[in-house]
């Protein structure tokens, strides 16, 4: 064996040495693995491949590359995969109930394909928005040494002489609708919005974790940025598999990375890129699997003294592919540094700290993309926490692209029991300028599932609404949503909170600049309201994994997180 690593502190030895684990040898001599390779260090290659749609369809290509780099580096790589489910596919209808499901589900079966097999490290391949999070929770939940690599973003499509992508098509069923878009103009959009393998290209949920991922520390730094179909992506692929290998060599861990300070550093770098709220409900569930505090409130601290200077959409004009040809993630992170709002002494996937990885950056903004720090599009991050009596757990809004004026709204609710009603009251136009549409009981526990409610705000956007009335939810939102629109309402309809109260008329106020989410209720009219509650609604899942999942998450200020997490912990797997 390679003496770089000491094998009788690793996990495989209950799989790979002395005489007693002969029966699992010549299991291994089955698949042509050498006794060299037996003796070796083994790593986890973990993709979240699948034929659903093109935000995974590469993860199997860039895998083979992993373990070219595995290999390189003194290392065994064994290659498994786990479920994705696609949000895009999954948008509008039931299948958005197993999205976030899907999350816990990609921790779980990595957790227990790396357990039952004793590997002791991994690189994790994810491609949509979901499997992100997921790859990256099981990496601080084993705490192995671990390195994330993100399958790349889509390129965007043209039509009419401008970049176009799926968003534009959510956006052009309400054109459609109400008449401003043929038949043939959508059938024509369609077929040209996503001419390539990737995840969706703007700063959706996709990219904005994959930004995480790099400033969390959990990947090498520049390699979310290569879109999908590029083969340059091969060298960071090449890169993970040798960089695992020095991980392991130097007992570096992913809690060693994944600290308050890296959540705190990947917070940044979503509220200054405008990026995905769904990161709000992310990055308190990664958090959890390290045992330490971050909810809600503490991401966004951190986004309101952020600026947000890089011009992506939705809220901006700009997609992934345009970032990346401008320096990406890498050159926002010099910016952040340079106004003193990183913590560079966070160690990373490399082995080196932020602040080393980030001296060897030359880029410099580019002034369309990327604005210097000091000349920010907003002086306060693109996602905005909010907190008061209809959300004492908190809510979150996206206001990337919003002047300030528009941050401010109060208006008569008009209350919806689930997303399917809203949706057909937005196609039939059965709502008012000037009011909040509230879609209720679309929480994790109560919808069950906390759908993503984009085909009602694709709508609304489509007819021209976007900025006539605005929306709260204690369900989800896209990252691809525009609009006033406030998801994560806690505590949920399901879990009787404020939000399951309310009645049409009741005046809402959402105020962005102040953060807050009120309604003008008084305390003694919703503690009457409260007592004759008729209990959460019922549902049709009373089995099966999407019952499972409601069953055990919590609330959404937490993450929507289904076990302790690291608090409970009494063994570290590593260690066993």
């Amino acid at each position: 064996m390679n003496q770089r690593f000491d094998k009788s502190r690793l996990p495989s030895r209950h799989v790979t040495e002395g005489p007693a684990r002969a029966p699992h040898r010549s299991y291994f001599y089955a698949m042509g693995i050498t006794e060299d390779e037996i003796h070796q260090p083994w790593v986890g290659v973990a993709t979240c491949w699948n034929e659903a749609a093109p935000c995974n369809i590469a993860l199997n290509r860039q895998a083979q590359v992993v373990k070219h780099g595995v290999k390189k580096g003194g290392g065994t790589p064994r290659e498994f995969t786990t479920i994705t489910v696609t949000d895009g596919i999954a948008m509008g209808h039931e299948g958005m109930r197993s999205s976030l499901a899907s999350r816990d589900a990609i921790a779980d079966t990595v957790e227990l394909t790396m357990r039952g097999h004793c590997y002791d490290a991994l690189v994790g391949l994810a491609g949509c928005d979901k499997s992100l999070p997921g790859m990256m929770m099981a990496m601080v939940r084993l705490n192995v040494p671990s390195v994330f690599i993100y399958g790349g973003s889509i390129l965007p499509g043209r039509y009419q002489g401008r970049d176009i992508t799926v968003q534009d098509m959510f956006e052009a069923v309400g054109r459609h609708q109400a008449g401003g878009l043929s038949d043939a103009e959508l059938a024509i959009m369609e077929r040209v919005a996503c001419p390539s393998s990737g995840a969706c290209g703007a700063q959706y949920t996709a990219n904005t974790m994959a930004c995480v991922s790099e400033a969390i520390g959990l990947a090498l730094l520049n390699s979310s940025g290569a879109p999908a179909p590029y083969e340059s992506r091969d060298q960071f692929c090449e890169a993970s598999g040798v960089a695992v290998m020095n991980l392991i060599e130097k007992n570096i861990r992913a809690r060693d990375i994944v600290t308050r300070k890296a959540l705190e550093n990947a917070a940044r770098v979503v509220a200054c890129t405008g990026g995905s709220t769904n990161a709000a409900l992310h990055l308190p569930a990664i958090a959890n699997e390290a045992g330490i505090d971050f909810d809600l409130f503490d991401v966004a601290d951190i986004m309101r003294d952020t600026p947000y200077f890089v011009n992506l959409r939705p809220g901006g004009e700009y997609v992934a592919k345009d970032l990346y040809e401008v320096g990406g993630v890498a050159v926002v992170m010099k910016e952040l540094a340079r106004a003193g709002l990183l913590h560079l002494d966070c160690i990373t996937a490399s082995g080196r700290t932020l602040g080393e990885e980030l001296d060897t950056v030359a880029g410099e903004p580019d002034g369309r993309v990327i604005h210097p720090v000091g000349a920010p599009l907003s002086k306060t991050g693109g996602v905005v926490g909010l907190k008061g009596n209809l959300a004492p757990d908190g809510a979150i809004v996206k206001v990337a692209g919003m002047t300030e004026a528009e941050q401010v709204f109060t208006g008569p609710a008009r209350v919806f029991e689930c997303e399917e009603e809203a949706f057909a009251a937005v196609k039939a136009r059965a709502y008012q300028p000037g009011e909040v549409i509230v879609i209720r009981n679309e929480g994790p526990a109560g919808g069950p599932g906390m759908r993503e409610m984009l085909a009602t705000t694709a709508a609304l956007s489509g007819q021209g609404a976007g900025k006539k009335v605005a929306l709260i939810t204690d369900g989800r939102f896209s990252g691809a949503t525009r609009g006033f629109c406030v998801g994560h309402v806690g505590p949920e309809a399901a879990h009787g909170g404020p939000i399951a109260l309310l009645r049409n008329g009741d005046v809402i106020t959402i105020n962005a600049l102040t953060g807050e989410l009120s309604v003008a209720v008084s305390d003694a009219e919703m503690a009457a309201r409260k007592a004759a509650w008729a209990g959460p609604r019922k549902t049709d899942y009373a089995t099966g994994a999407v019952w499972k999942f409601a069953r055990l998450c919590g609330g959404a200020r937490w993450g929507a997180v289904t076990h302790p997490g690291a608090r409970a912990e009494t063994h570290v797997y590593m260690d066993q």
